[in-house]
């Protein structure tokens, strides 16, 4: 079998890993910081739809091979979660470089979290696929 049927703790932690990988340099530049102060909420649903978009393609042809036909309820769960946990990690580097906002603008962090998730994303789904066959 080509992927696996359950989600653990391996999966999420590569997951992790793959995000936060990928969110380091994005997170420590100040073009994603400005370019939240402006992005309007159009462009944000955009990002958020290609991450996931990308995220659930990358999943289907290369976690499971094209095959969900009998696997639906896995390929969606290990989608959510993987794009929950990257939400997570990324959320954690933008509080530990006291850039997230939540309390004082609470669109900006959002925005933040939002644009630096989407490279972040595609970082974990494709570490998560490293040990797959």
């Amino acid at each position: 079998m080509s992927a696996k049927l359950y989600f653990n703790s391996e999966d999420a932690s590569q997951i992790a890993i793959g995000a936060f990988a990928m969110s380091m340099p994005i997170a420590f530049t100040q073009e994603a910081w400005k370019m939240a102060e402006t992005l309007p909420l159009t462009n944000l649903i955009l990002l958020c739809g290609l991450s996931l978009f990308f995220l659930t393609h990358y999943t289907y042809f290369s976690l499971f091979q094209s095959n969900i036909k009998y696997r639906v309820a896995s390929y969606i769960i290990r989608i959510v979660l993987a794009y929950l946990i990257t939400l997570v990690v990324v959320c954690l580097v933008l509080l530990a470089l006291d850039k997230l906002p939540i309390i004082e603008q609470p669109e900006i962090a959002l925005k933040r979290l939002v644009i630096i998730s989407m490279p972040a994303s595609l970082g974990a789904i494709i570490v998560d696929s490293f040990d797959k066959e």
